[in-house]
């Protein structure tokens, strides 16, 4: 990998990892379907009018934008507004490698690994440990994390798994196209569970009173998250094999897990961080797994 593609890399991962900071800065200032609403408005508009719609058939598309963006934003801004702190989320979301096996599997009838297996079991064996901080009341919990936070941020990772499921049915494709047409789908249905959830009035009082944390956290999610990470890694997809630039985003919790404890404040129980080395452990299992025993068949005398 040229050196500036691996400076861009790391751009998209130190972004992506700072991402859950700048969530839980925007749930400071909106209620959390307000935020998705607008986030995927800015996403859209007035990029759909540039972008040529990708060759997918509607279907796809609604079902990739549905399970992408709403569900897997739907499920984490609300997690992360009823207990669960930025940093361990940044974590618990890359679970969504574990359900994209295990659905593949059941719908794709792709084989399952010993890698994948084993890796499962380790990373839930971390997920356990980071599970020791939680309670069952809102905003409870030794380091703020709740039970409904925790499912919440599940769901949110297994709708993600969901997408890329679904992107996979859909084969080689523009991917700034995808996202921009694939973010229309989220905008009506956020902001009607905004007016349901958070009530005509809180929705009013929100957009009239918008803080400035508010608009950068917008203005980052839309577009530096989204927009321009996520047509960054398409080309790297592209101009390199997809073992070397995947891997990659293995760096986004140590990012999210730093900077949520450097900017928020957030630290976890001494338990909670060895749940989070764990869990770490299990996802290079799982991803880097397969290339052990070609490499132990290769040492051995003929």
């Amino acid at each position: 990998m040229l050196a500036k593609d691996r400076l861009l890399a790391l751009g998209i991962i130190v972004v992506w990892g700072l991402n859950f900071v700048v969530i839980r800065m925007g749930l400071n200032g909106m209620p959390p379907m307000l935020l998705g609403a607008l986030r995927f408005l800015l996403v859209a508009f007035p990029a759909v009018l540039f972008v040529p719609r990708p060759r997918v058939p509607w279907p796809k598309l609604v079902a990739y934008g549905a399970f992408i963006s709403l569900g897997q934003f739907a499920f984490l801004f609300y997690a992360m507004t009823v207990g669960m702190p930025a940093g361990v989320a940044s974590l618990v979301m890359q679970s969504q490698v574990f359900f994209t096996v295990a659905f593949a599997a059941l719908y794709l009838r792709e084989p399952v690994r010993w890698h994948h297996l084993a890796g499962m079991i380790v990373a839930a064996a971390g997920l356990a440990l980071i599970g020791t901080g939680m309670s069952g009341q809102t905003g409870g919990g030794a380091q703020g994390m709740t039970l409904a936070g925790f499912v919440l941020t599940l769901c949110g990772a297994a709708c993600w798994a969901t997408g890329n499921i679904v992107s996979k049915t859909i084969g080689p494709v523009d991917l700034l196209g995808l996202v921009v047409w694939g973010a229309l789908v989220p905008v009506v249905p956020f902001l009607l569970l905004s007016l349901a959830l958070e009530g005509p009035a809180r929705v009013a009082d929100s957009l009239t009173h918008l803080s400035g944390m508010a608009v950068f956290a917008v203005c980052y999610l839309a577009f530096a998250a989204t927009l321009f990470c996520y047509t960054i890694w398409g080309r790297l997809l592209n101009r390199y094999p997809a073992s070397k630039v995947a891997p990659l985003t293995l760096l986004v919790p140590p990012v999210g897990l730093i900077s949520a404890h450097l900017l928020l404040g957030e630290d976890l129980a001494a338990a909670q961080w060895i749940g989070a080395m764990v869990v770490m452990a299990g996802l290079l299992l799982s991803v880097f797994g397969g290339r052990l025993v070609p490499a132990r068949r290769l040492d051995r005398p003929s």
